[in-house]
């Protein structure tokens, strides 16, 4: 999988009497942009929620009020791909518990 970086930055003149609505704004603009990456599917709830910093509990209430879908459009090549990942884990988890 290639990583890429994504920095945004923009400069605006603000007295320090409003530090903290500078901190509020940072967070909910980096919120923003990261909820419309997931909105579009450029990553996953998961990948959203660490880069948020966010529990995934936490991270449904944001989609929610953003109106963004837990259930995202899959085919079902990819659920069959989904379960058939997990049906690997699984199976390795119980091969590992046989030999300790």
């Amino acid at each position: 999988m290639i990583k890429s970086q994504v920095e945004v930055q923009f400069t605006l003149p603000i007295d320090e009497t409003r530090l903290q609505h500078k901190t509020d704004a940072e967070r909910k603009a980096k919120e923003a942009f990261v909820l419309e990456l997931l909105r579009h599917g450029d990553i996953s709830a998961g990948r959203a929620a660490k880069l948020l910093d966010i529990s995934r509990w936490d991270l449904s209430d944001l989609m929610s009020e953003a109106g963004i879908s837990p259930f995202a459009e899959v085919t079902a090549e990819e659920l069959a791909a989904e379960v058939e990942t997990a049906l690997k884990a699984l199976n390795n988890q119980d091969d590992e518990g046989r030999h300790e």
